[in-house]
């Protein structure tokens, strides 16, 4: 069953309205990561991808990482469109942070603008923003998506929402 789209306010755009198969696109946005202290990333080149109900999920171009934070984790997922996942961990203050990441080092054709970009996991970090608006992570704990205030839902991940 699929839900009916929240009304779209002005400056808004509907996750309803992103394309199935998604796309990645390009993205002047400041997107920036904090956890404990220390800027984990802090970009104007993050390439978002869009999916029918998704609110975007944003991916890091390599460069704009903190160098040395990451550690490559032995977890791996596939994704019917991007390819197969490899996983990071993070390494601040001491402490490492499991699966907080991930990237597609050879991703599908289609997505080639992803390879080795790192997405987060909001949830799981102190602070991820997008124009230094603070980020919600997308429901369900599965999915990487950012929410921000320019984007009407609802958004898949809330429950009932597995068959959307």
């Amino acid at each position: 069953m699929r839900p009916r789209p929240d009304p779209v306010g002005p400056g808004q755009e509907s996750v309803w309205r992103y394309p199935r198969p998604p796309i990645a696109e390009p993205s002047t946005r400041h997107v920036r990561i904090e956890h404990h202290g220390v800027a984990v990333a802090d970009t104007r080149r993050a390439i978002r991808t869009l999916e029918t109900s998704h609110p975007p999920t944003w991916y890091v171009p390599p460069a704009d990482i903190a160098p040395g934070l990451l550690r490559r984790s032995d977890r791996q997922s596939f994704c019917e469109w991007k390819g197969v996942a490899v996983y990071w961990h993070l390494a601040v203050d001491g402490g490492l942070l499991r699966d907080v990441g991930w990237s597609y080092p050879d991703p599908t054709a289609g997505f080639a603008s992803l390879r080795d970009h790192v997405a987060f996991y909001a949830e799981r970090l102190d602070r991820c923003t997008i124009d230094r608006e603070q980020v919600r992570p997308q429901p369900g704990g599965f999915y990487g998506g950012w929410i921000t205030a320019d984007l009407a839902g609802p958004f898949k991940g809330v429950p009932g929402s597995m068959g959307w």
